[in-house]
């Protein structure tokens, strides 16, 4: 039924009888629509739940449109992003064109799908100026960084589960723990992804992230561990372009601490409490969806 979700994002792109829009959608990578799988797991397939899962993957596109511009990002899964086709001013408008049309078709499926859906977008939002601001400089708070990946990854995550058990009539707080759990854990892979797979993989350098000014969870473990020195050294790479020797004294203290396998655990943790609680509903589909998301490796 992922089918019906693209034929009607599609539809929505049309009504806006906007040829260039049409066009600058058509460049966008459509990715595995793993909010609109969920909905559909949990909903079925009526047309409002349909439609709901187009307008949750519109926002997400037009989320990763302004993501690409804030952070000067020129590929999107190892193609060039639309900020490098045609520059920033046109990737966020056709960011702002998602957005709102996203908005208005929300309005006419169900009043509470549209609070929580907006919500979730508010929070993203408020996800994305905590990642620009924390980029500043090095950052030793966990807890503030957890926030963050809440916001601007598993928010909406959660607001897509939560959704779709209404338009369901089932009840919402398990499906949006559920959907908070994978969210988190979906951003925490990718954090460890980013320093232990290619460029190839990838479709960016390794440890991008950090060069880019972003302290991920394996960054704040190994800070954790290290002596002043260490720590000192670790805080004066942030943000800046690494050589091969600064690299690979990263990657080997990570390793002789078992970093990325603490940062595994973490995330492992959230996809098995995600999963008890979607198998005690006896929605194992579910679980099976949580599973592929720890065991990924791209």
């Amino acid at each position: 039924m992922l089918n019906a979700v693209e034929r009607k994002i599609e539809q929505f792109v049309a009504e806006l009888n906007d040829k260039e829009v049409s066009a600058l959608y058509g460049k966008l990578p459509h990715g595995k629509r793993l909010r609109a799988k969920l909905i559909l797991k949990i909903a079925g397939h009526t047309l409002p739940v349909v439609k709901t899962a187009a307008v949750v993957e519109m926002i997400h596109a037009a989320s990763l449109l302004h993501d690409d511009v804030i952070d000067d990002a020129y590929t999107r899964r190892a193609k060039p992003s639309l900020n490098a086709l045609y520059g920033n001013k046109i990737a966020i408008m056709l960011g702002d064109i998602l957005y709102s049309k996203g908005f208005f078709e929300l309005n006419m499926i169900s009043a509470d799908v549209a609070k929580m859906v907006s919500n979730a977008v508010t929070q993203l939002s408020l996800g994305e100026l905590k990642d620009v601001s924390l980029s500043k400089a090095f950052n030793t708070d966990k807890e503030i960084y957890l926030e963050m990946i809440y916001q601007k990854t598993a928010s909406l995550i959660e607001a897509s589960a939560g959704a779709a058990a209404l338009l369901a009539g089932k009840p919402p707080k398990p499906y949006m723990r559920y959907g908070r759990n994978l969210g988190m854990a979906f951003q925490m892979i990718d954090d460890l992804l980013d320093i232990t797979s290619d460029e190839k993989t990838l479709g960016k350098p390794a440890l991008h992230d950090f060069v880019e000014g972003k302290t991920t969870l394996p960054y704040l473990y190994l800070y954790e561990v290290l002596d002043s020195n260490g720590k000192q050294k670790l805080a004066s790479l942030h943000g800046r372009v690494l050589t091969k020797a600064e690299q690979n004294w990263i990657k080997t203290e990570m390793e002789e601490r078992q970093i990325l396998l603490k940062c595994y655990a973490q995330a492992r943790e959230l996809i098995d409490e995600a999963v008890e609680l979607m198998n005690s509903r006896g929605e194992e589909v579910l679980s099976g969806i949580a599973l592929e998301m720890i065991e990924r490796d791209f």
